[in-house]
């Protein structure tokens, strides 16, 4: 058994920490896997090689043929060049009727050729200034709402004061409103503001139509109402009724992720097509006033906050992508049972529902982090890391565990403080962050890592394909407000 664990044990490498030896270099780490290669059998990369092999068995004719094709044309141009037959017409014919073939199977071969998947662009919403709460004001509020007692109300403060949350997050104020009932309209106002305030920005910043628009993935993890999601944005911004629409319910915060292993494979399905990915959390369906601890501890750490991504395989949108997607590790441990019942939805005894966070969550998401680091390959260098803002302690483990060094924490501390856990935007702010920073260059390799309920561990590995200069619509940029 211990043997099986040391073969599974992930490494962290670091790099540029001395002048010469074979650490020497820029600064970044790699991650390594001791004794062997990963269990591929149970990777969930052996799907790709599956779909590989199906791929090349159904359409490998035209790989084979476009080369034939190229050069039997080529060998006819240099006949009827140097014969001077182009006057012939019965040849001229034969020409054109190859001619069309070829481009024919050539167009199929380009088609059925393995597209890369690009971010075109990316925007994060910043709520209005006046939904801003500082923690001071968090426990005030609360105490005025007359909805929580006072062990509530202490143990909420004890956690704020820990929590590496700042005095700027955002709530929506109505949660504190003294005898006020959360309904599904409010709930429906705030996903609205979320997620149009993060399309509007991106459609602003990429001035691409609404209408160019052929898939929509909206993930959100509490708020699920009919029509759903994904059908107010296309209502609100007119989306083309031929568009392929998904939205994805009760994933939590690593759900983000997931949208865009799905948007990868839609894109597969229709190349050439924009993937839009919209990844928001409802705090008005999250918020509980009760008195159970373990359903206390969402309050303190989830915010405002929401994403929009928009996705491309089409070769030509390759000059004004910003990113390359490289890889992406979808671990999932729900077939154990702690890890199933670590985070959840339930309600306690008055019927109030809420997230329940069990003890159990920090040890879990160390299992399912390991796990998900060695699927992710035994060689692997990386610039930055994006590790969601959860909270200071999970931040303090996944630093210790995985020996990363304060430089490399710094926009999931920064975003923790600035926004709070935004849930499965938190990913993207740290992005807009070092953005801001102007820490994106060309060829870096950012490691993006969320964790959520299930228990859920999902990794993406993105390649920056240019220098990344901070832009007008950035979250943080406060000379806007």
């Amino acid at each position: 058994m211990a043997r099986n664990a040391e073969y599974l044990s992930p490494e962290i490498v670091n790099q540029g920490v001395e002048d010469s030896g074979p650490y020497a270099g820029s600064p970044s780490f790699r991650v390594k896997v001791r004794r062997g290669l990963p269990d591929f059998l149970n990777s969930v990369n052996l799907k790709y090689v599956k779909l590989g092999y199906g791929y090349l068995l159904s359409h490998g004719i035209y790989f084979v043929a476009a080369p034939v094709l190229l050069a039997t044309f080529g060998t006819q141009i240099w006949k009827l060049t140097w014969t001077n037959s182009f006057l012939d017409f019965n040849n001229f014919l034969n020409l054109i009727a190859l001619l069309v073939f070829f481009c024919s199977v050539l167009y199929v071969y380009l088609d059925l050729t393995p597209r890369a998947t690009y971010l075109v662009d990316f925007a994060c919403y910043r709520p209005p200034n006046e939904l801003k709460i500082s923690k001071e004001e968090f426990t005030d509020l609360a105490k005025r709402s007359g909805k929580f007692s006072d062990a509530a109300i202490e143990f909420q403060q004890r956690v704020l004061k820990n929590s590496g949350l700042g005095d700027e997050t955002y709530l929506p104020r109505i949660i504190f409103q003294p005898d006020h009932k959360i309904t599904l309209r409010d709930g429906r106002e705030e996903a609205s503001m979320l997620m149009f305030g993060a399309v509007d920005n991106l459609l602003a910043a990429t001035r691409i139509s609404p209408k160019d628009i052929k898939i929509l993935i909206v993930n959100c993890g509490v708020l699920n109402p009919t029509p759903s999601l994904s059908a107010m944005i296309i209502n609100h911004y007119k989306l083309s009724h031929k568009i392929q629409s998904f939205n994805l319910g009760g994933m939590g915060c690593a759900a983000g992720v997931t949208a865009i292993d799905l948007a990868k494979d839609l894109l597969s399905a229709y190349p050439g097509s924009y993937a839009l990915v919209v990844s928001i959390e409802a705090m008005t369906f999250t918020w509980y006033a009760g008195r159970e601890l373990d359903m206390l501890l969402p309050n303190c750490f989830f915010r405002m906050g929401s994403a929009a991504i928009l996705l491309s395989n089409h070769p030509t949108d390759r000059w004004r992508a910003k990113y390359e997607l490289k890889q992406l590790v979808r671990t999932h441990k729900a077939m154990d049972s702690r890890s199933f019942k670590s985070i959840h939805l339930k309600e306690d005894a008055e019927g109030k529902k809420g997230l329940s966070v069990s003890k159990d969550v920090i040890e879990v998401g160390g299992h399912a982090l390991k796990a998900n680091i060695t699927t992710l390959g035994p060689l692997r260098a990386f610039e930055h890391v994006c590790i969601l803002a959860t909270s200071k302690k999970v931040l303090d483990e996944i630093q210790k565990n995985l020996d990363l060094t304060s430089e490399y924490m710094e926009a999931s501390r920064r975003t923790l403080e600035r926004f709070g856990n935004t849930s499965s935007s938190s990913v993207w702010y740290e992005l807009a962050y070092l953005e801001a920073n102007k820490k994106i260059k060309r060829g870096d390799r950012i490691w993006q890592i969320a964790l959520g309920s299930g228990f859920k561990c999902n990794s993406a590995v993105w390649k920056a394909l240019r220098n990344v200069k901070q832009q007008n619509r950035n979250p943080w940029n406060e000379a806007e407000d």
